[in-house]
C-alpha cells in the first residue's frame, strides 16, 4: 500500500479517480498468480503423494481461492491469498476438528522439504499461543520481481456442500450437523468459502470499488494505527454491502461518496448494528432458528455470515476503536458530498414481519422498525382493526414465558430483530389481562374483571378453544384454584400467569361441575 495515498485529503467528488490507484497493478497479479498456481499444484501433486497422516491416505478433493482474490475485491499490493483445501480424510466437521492441526502440521514439514521446487522463499509465520488451536497455516511469500511479500493463508477443510450450486439454498441439514458440533463460532467457516465468495463476487463492479475503499480506509487508517484485536475485514465488507442494499435498493450507479458517509454512519453507530440475511440458510429449520435467533440476542453490533449461522462477526473486540476512527472520517474532505439531502437512509437493522392476532379480528402483517416505539405499532393496529378500548401486546419465545409488550419500549429492547406473532387483547376498565399457560408452554391472555370467578376465567378459555370447563385445572403460585373464588379473593393481579392443566378422565366418566 503506497503511503502517498491520502484518502482523508480527496474530494469527495475526485473517489473514483482515487480508487484507480487501488486496482491491482499488472505485475501484482503475474506474481499472485504465479505465487497461486505453484502453491495449488503443490498441494494436488506433492503435498499428500504416498504419505500418510494418522494412517490415513489424503487426496486434495478440490481447491478454491477465497478471501479478497476470491471475491473479485483485490487491493493493490496489500490483499492476502486464501487456499482452501477441501481434503478427503474430513468426513464430517467433526473429523475436521479432530484431525487439523496434525494436517496443518504435516503441510508445514512437506513445505520445509519441499521449498525448493516451489522456486520462492517461504515463511511460514507462527501464530501466537492461544486458547484455540490455529485453523490456518500462513504463509508469508517473498515475490521474485520487487521487495514485496504476498501473504498466504492456507485452511484446510471439510467439503460440506460437495458439488453444490451457490445460485440455490443448502439442505439444512448441513447446518444443523454444523450447530449441532457446538464448537466455537465460525470454526468451520472456511467449509462455506464457495457461498462468501459467490455472495460478493457476482456483485456490481461499482460496489466492488467501495469495498475496496472501505478495506483501504479499514487497514491504513485503523489497523496501522491501532496494533490491538480489531474486527475482521470480512465485518467490514458484509457492512458495506449491507449498506448498498439498503441505502440505493441495489443500485448498479450511485454516489461513491455517498456510499463511504453511509458505512461509516454504521461503523459510528455500531451499538445498534444488527444484521443478517438469508440468502443461503433461514428460519424454516428448527435448530436453525434456534441459532439464529439466539444470536440475534446477542449485544450489539450483530453480523451474521450469510454463509453461517454460527459466525456472528460483531462479536470481536476493538469495535470502539473502529467507531472513533469513522467518526473522524466523517469529518474529513472524502465524505463531502455535492448533495447531503441525497444521503442513504439506512436503517441499523431491517424491518421486521409482525403477524398481529386478535381474537374475532382477520390476522394483520405490519412491518416494523426494530427500532420504533411500541406506541406507533399500537397506533396501527387500533386504525386498522378498530380498536376503542386498552391495547395490550404480548409475544411469547418457543419455551419462555409470554411478556407484555410495553408502549414506551421498541422491539429491540426485547431483542426481537426477526419474524414474531404480536397477540392483542383489548381490555375496558377495571378488566385486568392474565396468562394462561398449558403444559407445553404455550400461553394466551385474556381480559377478566378481577370480581369475576375462576368458573367465568374457564368459560373464556373453553369459548377461545380450550378445554371445556369440567377438565380445566388452575392453579396460581402452586394452588389448585376452585371455582367460586374470585380473582381480586386470590390476589391475582394484572398480567399475572396461570397454569392449566387438561383432567385425566376415563372413558365413559362422567362430567361435574364446582372442582
Amino acid at each position: 500500500m503506497e503511503p502517498s495515498q491520502d484518502l482523508y485529503g480527496t474530494p469527495g467528488d475526485r473517489l473514483d479517480a482515487f480508487l484507480q490507484s487501488l486496482q491491482p497493478q499488472e505485475d501484482w497479479k503475474e506474481e499472485s498468480r504465479d505465487v497461486w498456481q505453484r502453491l495449488v499444484r503443490f498441494f494436488r501433486e506433492q503435498c499428500f503423494q504416498d504419505r500418510l497422516v494418522l494412517g490415513c491416505e489424503v487426496r486434495v478433493l478440490k481447491v478454491l481461492k477465497g478471501g479478497s482474490s476470491g471475491k473479485g475485491t483485490t487491493l493493490n499490493h496489500s490483499s492476502d491469498l486464501d487456499i482452501i483445501l477441501f481434503l478427503s480424510c474430513f468426513s464430517s466437521f467433526q473429523e475436521q476438528a479432530q484431525m487439523r492441526t496434525h494436517i496443518l502440521t504435516f503441510i508445514e514439514e512437506r513445505l520445509d522439504f519441499c521449498s525448493k521446487s516451489l522456486a520462492y522463499d517461504i515463511t511460514v509465520v507462527q501464530h501466537k499461543e492461544g486458547p484455540r488451536a490455529p485453523r490456518s497455516l500462513t504463509l508469508e511469500v517473498q515475490c521474485r520481481k520487487s521487495s514485496e511479500v504476498i501473504r498466504v493463508d492456507v485452511l484446510p477443510a471439510y467439503d460440506a456442500l460437495g458439488n453444490f450450486c451457490p445460485d440455490s439454498k443448502p439442505s439444512p441439514d448441513i447446518y444443523e450437523d454444523l450447530i449441532n458440533t457446538k464448537s466455537h463460532p465460525g470454526a468451520f467457516s472456511p467449509s462455506f468459502t464457495v457461498l462468501q465468495r459467490h455472495f460478493v463476487k457476482g456483485r456490481p463492479v461499482k460496489l466492488k470499488n467501495l469495498l475496496r475503499l472501505v478495506k483501504f480506509w479499514y487497514q491504513k487508517y485503523v489497523k496501522q494505527k491501532y496494533r490491538k484485536a480489531l474486527p475482521s475485514k470480512y465485518a467490514m465488507e458484509l457492512l458495506t454491502v449491507y449498506a448498498w442494499e439498503m441505502g440505493t435498493d441495489e443500485s448498479e450507479s450511485f454516489d461513491t461518496a455517498q456510499g463511504l458517509v453511509a458505512v461509516m454512519e454504521l461503523l459510528r453507530d455500531y451499538e445498534h448494528i444488527c444484521i443478517y440475511w438469508t440468502k443461503y440458510y433461514d428460519f424454516q429449520n428448527e435448530t436453525v432458528r434456534s441459532c439464529i435467533k439466539q444470536q440475534l440476542k446477542m449485544s450489539r453490533p450483530v453480523i451474521l455470515d450469510p454463509a453461517d449461522p454460527t459466525n456472528n462477526l460483531g462479536k470481536a473486540r476493538g469495535w470502539d476503536l473502529v467507531a472513533r476512527e469513522a467518526a473522524h472520517c466523517l469529518w474529513q474532505a472524502c465524505c463531502s458530498t455535492e448533495d447531503p439531502g441525497q444521503a442513504w437512509d439506512v436503517q441499523r437493522a431491517r424491518d421486521i414481519q409482525v403477524t398481529v392476532k386478535q381474537t374475532g379480528k382477520e390476522v394483520l402483517k405490519l412491518s416494523v422498525s426494530p427500532y420504533s416505539p411500541i406506541w406507533k405499532m399500537k397506533m396501527e393496529i387500533k386504525e386498522r382493526n378498530g380498536i376503542s378500548g386498552q391495547q395490550r401486546l404480548s409475544f411469547q419465545e418457543p419455551g419462555q414465558r409470554r411478556q407484555l409488550l410495553s408502549s414506551r419500549k421498541t422491539l429491540e429492547n426485547y431483542g426481537i430483530f426477526s419474524k414474531v406473532t404480536v397477540r392483542v387483547l383489548e381490555t375496558f376498565p377495571p378488566e385486568i389481562q392474565v396468562f394462561v399457560e398449558e403444559c407445553n408452554g404455550h400461553s394466551k391472555p385474556y381480559a377478566i374483571e378481577p370480581e369475576d370467578t375462576i368458573e367465568d376465567l374457564k368459560e373464556k378459555i373453553e369459548e377461545a378453544g380450550g378445554p371445556c370447563v369440567e377438565d380445566q385445572i388452575l392453579k396460581f403460585k402452586g394452588q389448585r384454584l376452585g371455582n367460586h373464588r374470585r380473582l381480586a379473593d386470590l390476589d391475582i393481579q394484572d398480567c399475572d400467569t396461570i397454569m392449566l392443566r387438561r383432567r385425566n378422565r376415563s372413558p365413559g366418566a362422567p362430567t361435574a361441575r364446582g372442582a
